[in-house]
C-alpha cells in the first residue's frame, strides 16, 4: 500500500487549500494595510513632544480586533459587546435660566485618598447624541478616571438621561449655552480643582465648540474630542449612503423623534414647529430641517450645519484639544478631516487611525473591556492633570 504524508493529502484538498489561502491573504491584509501607527497632526512642537512624552500609546500600532475591523462592525460591536463597569453616580438637578433641567451624574471618587476633595482634578464628560451617563463607553472612561483619582461629572443634554424636558428647548451642536451653564456650575462647586472637558460624537462636537469660541476665556485647562463630525455636510453625504442609512441615519432619526414625540406637548404650539411633519423624519438631516434649526433661530438646516462644523474653527483654539478620529468613520469621512489645518495651530491635535469605525476602536480578540479610546484617554486626561505641560 502507498504511504501519503497526511499533509499532503491535507493540502490536495481543495477545501483545504482555499481555506489556507484565504487566511493567509487575510492575514496579511490585516498586517499590513489594517495595523498601522496613528497619523498625528499638530503644528506645536512642544505640544507634540508632551504627547509622545506621557502618551506611550502614540509611539505604538494600533491593532484592532482581528475578527471585526470593518467600519461598521467596529461601530455596532462596540455597542453590544464592551462591558458596562460599575459606577456609582449621585445624581444633580440644575435649573436652567430659561426654566430648563440639567441633569448631573457625579462620579466623586470620594474613597480615592490621591487627592482632597476640593484639589481633586476633574472631567465634564459630554455623551453622544442620544447618549447619557449609562453609555458603556462612558461607564468605561468613568471607571477608569476614578482608577486615576480623579472626579467626574457627567452632562446629560436636555430630555436625556432619564430625565423629562421642562421647556421647549432640547440640544445641538453648535449651541454651547447649557455647556457654559454646566462647567460655571462646577468650577463654582470646585474652584481650586483643575477641570478638563471631554466629549464623544455630539458631545464632542459640543465641547470642542465651547473651546473654539471661548478661546483663552474657556474654563477648562484642556480638552479631549472622539469620533466628532467635522465638516457636517460631508457626515450627512456618507450617512446618506444606503448601508450607514439603514444602520445608522434612519435609526438615530428615530430616536430623536421619539424624544420630540414624548414631549409632544411642549413642542405642538410652537410657532416655528410642525411636529407632525418632525415626527416623519427619516433622517438627522430631516429632523434638523425640521425641528433643531428651527428651534435654535437658525435660518436653515445649512446655517445650523455651518455654525455647527468643525473644521473651519482650527484656528480658533486657544488652549490644548487632543481629537480622536478614525480615517473608516462612517459618521466623519476621512476627506473632512483637517490634518492640514492643525499642522498650522499650536493647540490641537489631531489622531487619525486607519480603522476604528465611530467609537469603536476595538482591540484584542475579546474587545469587551479594551479599547484603544480608553488608552487614550486615560494617558492624556493623566498626563494633563499630572505634568500640566509644565515639563515641556
Amino acid at each position: 500500500m502507498e504511504f501519503v504524508n497526511p499533509v499532503i493529502r491535507l493540502v490536495q484538498n481543495p477545501t483545504v487549500t482555499a481555506s489556507v489561502c484565504f487566511a493567509g491573504l487575510y492575514a496579511a491584509y490585516y498586517l499590513f494595510y489594517v495595523v498601522k501607527k496613528p497619523v498625528i497632526a499638530c503644528g506645536d512642537k512642544k505640544f507634540r513632544q508632551f504627547i509622545d512624552k506621557h502618551c506611550p500609546v502614540s509611539r505604538e500600532k494600533f491593532w484592532p480586533t482581528w475578527w471585526c475591523f470593518e467600519a461598521r462592525a467596529h461601530t455596532i460591536l462596540r455597542a453590544l459587546l464592551q462591558s458596562c463597569p460599575e459606577v456609582d453616580y449621585s445624581e444633580e438637578y440644575l435649573t436652567t435660566p430659561d426654566g430648563g433641567e440639567i441633569k448631573l451624574d457625579w462620579s466623586e471618587n470620594d474613597s480615592n485618598t490621591k487627592y482632597t476633595k476640593d484639589l481633586r482634578p476633574t472631567i465634564v464628560m459630554l455623551p453622544g447624541l442620544t447618549g447619557s451617563s449609562k453609555e458603556n463607553y462612558i461607564l468605561h472612561m468613568v471607571h477608569d478616571a476614578n482608577d486615576l483619582g480623579y472626579r467626574s461629572v457627567v452632562f446629560n443634554n436636555r430630555g436625556t438621561g432619564d430625565t423629562k424636558l421642562k421647556t421647549p428647548r432640547t440640544y445641538c451642536a453648535a449651541n454651547i449655552e447649557d455647556t457654559e451653564f454646566v462647567i460655571q456650575h462646577v468650577k463654582n462647586k470646585y474652584p481650586n480643582a483643575p477641570l478638563m472637558g471631554v466629549g464623544v460624537s455630539l458631545g464632542g462636537m459640543i465641547i470642542f465648540n465651547y473651546m473654539a469660541l471661548k478661546g483663552k476665556s474657556a474654563d477648562l485647562i484642556a480638552a479631549m474630542s472622539i469620533s466628532v463630525g467635522w465638516d457636517v455636510f460631508a457626515a450627512c453625504d456618507s450617512l446618506d449612503k444606503a448601508i450607514n442609512y439603514y444602520l445608522f441615519n434612519k435609526t438615530l432619526a428615530k430616536s430623536l423623534c421619539y424624544l420630540v414625540e414624548k414631549n409632544l406637548h411642549l413642542f405642538e404650539h410652537h410657532l416655528d414647529i410642525d411636529t407632525a411633519h418632525v415626527l416623519r423624519s427619516e433622517s438627522i438631516k430631516d429632523f434638523d430641517e425640521r425641528f433643531t434649526s428651527k428651534l435654535f433661530g437658525y435660518d436653515s438646516v445649512d446655517h445650523y450645519y455651518t455654525e455647527a462644523s468643525l473644521h473651519t474653527k482650527v484656528h480658533a483654539l486657544a488652549k490644548p484639544v487632543l481629537c480622536l478620529s478614525a480615517a473608516d468613520d462612517p459618521f466623519s469621512p476621512e476627506h473632512s478631516i483637517p490634518m492640514a489645518e492643525a499642522e498650522q495651530n499650536d493647540n490641537i491635535a489631531i489622531v487619525k487611525t486607519s480603522h476604528g469605525g465611530h467609537i469603536g476602536f476595538l482591540e484584542g480578540t475579546f474587545p469587551r473591556d479594551r479599547s484603544y479610546m480608553y488608552r487614550w484617554f486615560k494617558q492624556y486626561v493623566s498626563a494633563v492633570f499630572e505634568q500640566g505641560f509644565k515639563d515641556e
